[in-house]
């Protein structure tokens, strides 16, 4: 006899079937049907069903299979968890789906932790970075720390580090343990743009609790690289601060720097002198932007501000904000890493004023002094810690005077004169020399050959007390805007005769040579550069 066939059908609905399940599951817990435990938390009583919280959490199976008292009970107290957080872990349970906001992260990161919910463990610590900043970065660290989160204690760490001088601003700051300060100091990867900055760090942690915390400067003096810091920090702040000069090992410390600044003037270093406190900390963390403040576009002065973020993806000139006065033919310096926009002029007055911006906050602020002298078309650069403003034109004559700025004292004071007057120039420092480009002096104005072709470029030597001729640029160049980023001197911009340019050239000191580099977006003379180390 012939064999009937006997089909197979094969139901396989993945998609939907466990979905159902866990949604009748929640509605039967929704009714109390079928539920074998009544979770309490702060009074309130939570029904669920063992089997889905054991499928869950592996604190519960232990509790429902390892023959704990509470395996035979139908009632169980959770004393350590917030009855909104266990609901909401209960209810992720049944449907896989939790919110999460700034107020109910705590609160549902410590009892996930409890319960052993790793899933909603590691969602908390998500919520958690994605909040770092420096005013919580310490907080979260504690708390990653507490409940084992490494990724997420790793990242708050970062943050701290990577942020510090925002951090150093904070109120948490001053609440920092000895220990965790002297971690974060003793870091090769602290992010600051000087040691100076480390030092007045260590010096507000202290002052704010003095009693209980004078004992601990010594300690952490040794982790500042006072070596490093300017000889003027040194002899103006460290010097003068009374806690470090009334303690020998303090006292120590500073005598070590100050041995070091000096041998490294007129001696090569010798290895003994070379240790920690010398070695800067690791810099590749930091680029140097380009900043491009003001100018004049068809004569008219600009109160905008550019800057180029040079990302190996994608190099780009990106606006910041704008000026609190149009400036055209100004000079721009960095000091203390605030960029100072300094004179200049708009369209009724030339300016003896100064702003200063801020690039952690993107603001300019105008409580700076003004110069002496308002000055335009004047050369201007950061020199030994001073700004120095050099030459230019008031309004009625040619300058040949150089003022220089103390950013701690908010005061300018006139020095020695430059040999002939001159505007229109450029003025950058470059390793230890002082470099003036183009521009014109009082008798030579007139000569229109000599104003479009202003391409000498003399540098002065402050060892040598000489000037002397180095190579000339490749493009006529008058009121150019001349910075020096990564050891290297850029001419932007300038007028040609023409018109405004938008060229750019860097000038090689060990080649003495110059080279043509990528334009800019906007043409521009009579503007100025400034380069902002950033983090």
């Amino acid at each position: 006899t012939k064999k009937d066939k006997k089909n197979v059908f094969k139901l396989e609905d993945s998609s939907g079937h466990s979905r159902l399940v866990l949604n009748q599951l929640a509605a039967f817990r929704d009714d109390a049907r079928l539920c074998d435990v009544i979770l309490i938390a702060k009074g309130t009583r939570i029904n669920a069903h063992r089997v889905v919280l054991a499928a869950c959490s592996d604190y519960f199976l232990a509790m429902f299979t390892n023959q704990m008292a509470e395996s035979r009970s139908r009632e169980i107290e959770l004393a350590d968890i917030e009855t909104p957080a266990l609901d909401a872990l209960v209810n992720f349970c049944y449907s896989g789906i939790i919110q999460i906001t700034e107020l109910s992260v705590m609160s549902i990161l410590h009892a996930a932790n409890l319960l052993q919910l790793d899933k909603v463990k590691e969602l908390c610590c998500e919520f958690l970075k994605e909040e770092l900043d420096p005013s919580n970065c310490l907080a979260i660290g504690a708390l990653a720390d507490m409940y084992s989160c490494q990724e997420l204690l790793c990242c708050a760490n970062e943050c701290s580090l990577n942020k510090f001088q925002q951090l150093v601003a904070t109120e948490e700051f001053t609440s920092l343990p000895f220990g965790q300060l002297l971690e974060l100091i003793s870091s090769e990867e602290l992010r600051v743009v000087s040691e100076e900055q480390v030092f007045q760090a260590v010096a507000k942690w202290v002052n704010f609790d003095l009693t209980a915390r004078k004992q601990f400067l010594p300690q952490l003096l040794e982790q500042v690289r006072l070596p490093l810091c300017h000889p003027k920090f040194l002899v103006d702040t460290v010097s003068e601060d009374a806690l470090v000069m009334e303690d020998v090992a303090c006292r120590r410390l500073l005598d070590e720097a100050k041995n070091y600044q000096l041998l490294q003037l007129s001696t090569p270093i010798r290895p003994a002198m070379q240790g920690l406190r010398t070695r800067p900390r690791n810099s590749d963390k930091f680029s140097e932007v380009l900043y491009v403040v003001g100018g004049l576009c068809k004569r008219a002065a600009l109160d905008s501000v550019e800057r180029f973020v040079n990302e190996e993806a994608k190099p780009s000139w990106q606006s910041v904000a704008s000026m609190t006065k149009k400036r055209g033919a100004l000079g721009v310096a960095v000091l203390d890493n605030f960029l100072y926009a300094v004179g200049g002029k708009d369209e009724e007055e030339i300016h003896s004023s100064i702003e200063r911006y801020d690039p952690t906050t993107n603001q300019w602020s105008n409580d700076v002094a003004p110069m002496l002298t308002r000055r335009v078309d004047f050369g201007l650069a950061t020199f030994d810690g001073f700004i120095c403003t050099v030459g230019g034109y008031d309004g009625s004559n040619y300058l040949d005077s150089v003022e220089c700025y103390d950013g701690r004292r908010n005061q300018w004071t006139s020095v020695a004169p430059m040999r002939s007057c001159r505007r229109k120039l450029a003025v950058a420092v470059l390793n230890g020399c002082l470099y003036v480009v183009g521009g014109f002096d009082g008798n030579a104005y007139l000569n229109i050959v000599e104003r479009l072709d202003p391409r000498v470029v003399e540098k002065y030597d402050p060892l040598t007390n000489e000037w002397t001729a180095v190579a000339a640029m490749n493009c006529k160049r008058s009121a150019v805007g001349l910075a020096v980023v990564n050891e290297r001197m850029y001419a932007v911009g300038g007028n040609d005769g023409d018109c405004s340019q938008n060229t750019v050239e860097v000038f090689d000191p060990e080649a003495n040579q110059w080279n043509l580099h990528d334009s800019m977006n906007d043409r521009r003379c009579a503007a100025a550069l400034g380069v902002i180390r950033m983090a």
